[in-house]
């Protein structure tokens, strides 16, 4: 009887290792890739132009996918503790009207605040900040405090703080600002502060007890509370964080237009959902990283551009968008059971 060969079981118990060295969003970077290629062959074949080889193209996206990557950010550290928030694209509308209102120049007669005018450039940049952050207390403390919904209580804030933006404004534009101010949307500058961002809170989930609570709190909570987690407080800061971010994406989007309006930020809360989830973070919570959300971005981006690029409707992109997000809670979904099993 043929004896089994020594160290058979070896290889295959190997393959299992190198497989779990493989980064979690190696997946994500290939479906990225894919699209790419995509692209740059329907492009060929129907525009006659290069997609991937259009520097100014890449640039475009880039710069397009950076106010929502910072928002998403944000809701990717709310989505790994197993919540969501709604209200991220109101936010960035109050932000923009509020920060706008504080960087107008002193000689145009209808601004908000007249004798606020010419303000140092700290000024706006803080009141769009603090818009976000005080929005994101509010959030934190009714899903912390009174048991909402993570998905009712920012709903209603969404609701309540567009609401504001318009009464802010009366509807009108905030217009005429100030040279300092539009220099933070100008250039690659949104991407670099995206790119901090992101930076910042990759080493924050990664390497401190704070992210690793994070993680706690959307694995199991009543383990975390058991472990000696304040996980109210907890939830409070991250979604206080959550709307801080989108404070600052709502003061660069007012910068890059130069004008602040309430109908900004409009389905930006979406967009950066479907990136996070396309990234890999898992909507059951406990699991996700923010380079896989900083790809999720750049698939979004890139399928924006493209179908643009392609000439497809812009209400096709829509319908694409919401299957793609279907789509990836589905892979979600399955990747929960594999592991469960």
């Amino acid at each position: 009887m043929a004896q089994p060969t020594p160290g058979a079981p070896a290889a295959p118990l190997e393959t299992r290792r190198r497989r779990r060295r493989w980064p979690p969003e190696l997946s994500t970077l290939l479906v990225l890739l894919g699209i790419g290629l995509f692209f740059e062959a329907v492009g060929w074949a129907v525009v006659g132009q290069s997609f991937l080889l259009n520097t100014e193209r890449l640039q475009i996206i880039v710069l397009q996918m950076a106010v929502i990557g910072v928002i998403a950010v944000g809701v990717n550290l709310v989505i790994i503790t197993s919540g969501i928030d709604l209200s991220s694209g109101s936010v960035v509308a109050a932000a923009a009207v509020v920060s706008a209102s504080l960087a107008q120049v002193s000689d145009f007669p209808r601004a908000v605040f007249p004798q606020l005018t010419d303000l140092p450039l700290i000024w706006p940049l803080l009141a769009g900040t603090a818009v976000g952050l005080l929005v994101g207390l509010i959030n934190g403390s009714l899903v912390a405090f009174t048991a909402i919904p993570p998905f009712i209580a920012t709903l209603g804030t969404m609701v309540a703080v567009r609401g504001f933006a318009k009464w802010f404004t009366n509807g009108m534009p905030v217009s005429m600002l100030t040279d300092d101010f539009a220099a933070i949307g100008s250039g690659v500058n949104p991407v670099l502060i995206f790119l901090f961002v992101a930076g910042v809170f990759h080493v924050v989930l990664r390497y401190t007890r704070f992210g690793k609570s994070t993680y706690a709190i959307g694995a199991n909570r009543q383990a975390a509370i058991v472990s000696g987690i304040n996980v109210r407080q907890h939830l409070v800061w991250i979604y206080v964080i959550a709307g801080m971010l989108s404070g600052i994406a709502g003061t660069v989007t007012a910068a890059r237009a130069i004008s602040g309006q309430s109908g900004m930020g409009v389905m930006y809360e979406l967009d950066a959902i479907a990136a996070v989830v396309i990234g890999g973070t898992s909507t059951a919570g406990g699991l996700g990283r923010i380079t896989g959300t900083v790809i999720g971005v750049l698939i979004l981006g890139v399928m924006t551009s493209g179908f643009t690029f392609i000439r497809i409707d812009a209400y096709y992109q829509e319908m694409v968008k919401g299957v793609i997000i279907v789509a990836a809670v589905i892979a979600d979904q399955y990747r929960n059971k594999k592991r469960r099993t």
